[in-house]
């Protein structure tokens, strides 16, 4: 269970009214630091708030959204910097991640962090959690930045002037938006998940091939295996 699951609609709309973009700002930073909180729902929430009172300016709006992105994902980032690795190393087995199977996360992430990092910000697992596994996969921080900087601009600026332009429309299609998007989520990450393990083997060799040591050396963990 989440904490978003304890924050409403209604209850953010009562925190926008008094606290303004301080919601914004400090939800979507938490959220991107990693813990579950309704990041997104606060920036669409000022946005439509914004749309209807005129009390908040949506440029505002979206550059505390972005400034919360940024910031929360560096410490994310950071987090799994110092901490993933050893978190993956030590528990990774209790959820069927071998040493095989990180050594394959390393190196699809070393090829397409980037695109994990910009494309994450718009898809809620990855959101909360794209910056920690950049940090654990020791991705180069001034790569993560630009990707990430990227993808919480264009994230802040699409959803924050379609629901201030289109609010009403969007809150009235909201039912439909979101089982649309639930069952697009679902159809891809099933492939997704098909396709991997059909390629599983293949993957692995490669990717013995092409990170040359082993997982605590690749990430920096080195003797801190227990």
């Amino acid at each position: 269970m989440t904490l978003g699951f304890f924050l409403s609609t209604h209850t953010i709309d009562g925190w926008l009214s008094s606290y303004g973009y301080l919601v914004v700002f400090l939800l979507v930073m938490i959220e991107s630091i990693g813990v579950p909180v309704p990041g997104e729902t606060a920036l669409i929430g000022a946005a439509l708030y914004a749309g209807s009172t005129h009390k908040l300016e949506i440029w505002l709006v979206i550059a505390v959204a972005i400034a919360g992105a940024v910031i929360g994902d560096n410490i994310g980032f950071a987090i799994g910097r110092y901490g993933g690795a050893k978190l993956l190393l030590r528990y990774g087995r209790k959820i069927r991640l071998h040493e095989g199977r990180l050594k394959i996360g390393i190196w699809l992430f070393r090829r397409h962090g980037g695109k994990v990092v910009f494309w994450g910000r718009f898809v809620s697992i990855l959101r909360t959690w794209a910056a920690f596994l950049a940090g654990a996969n020791h991705m180069e921080w001034s790569r993560f930045l630009f990707f990430n900087a990227a993808g919480g601009t264009v994230w802040a600026t699409i959803y924050s002037l379609a629901y201030y332009e289109f609010g009403g429309a969007l809150r009235k299609l909201s039912t439909t938006i979101d089982v649309v998007l639930g069952v697009a989520g679902t159809v891809i990450l099933v492939a997704f998940v098909v396709w991997t393990r059909r390629k599983e083997a293949e993957l692995q060799e490669r990717a013995e091939r092409e990170v040359g040591g082993s997982v605590a050396e690749e990430l920096g963990a080195e003797g801190e295996r227990t």
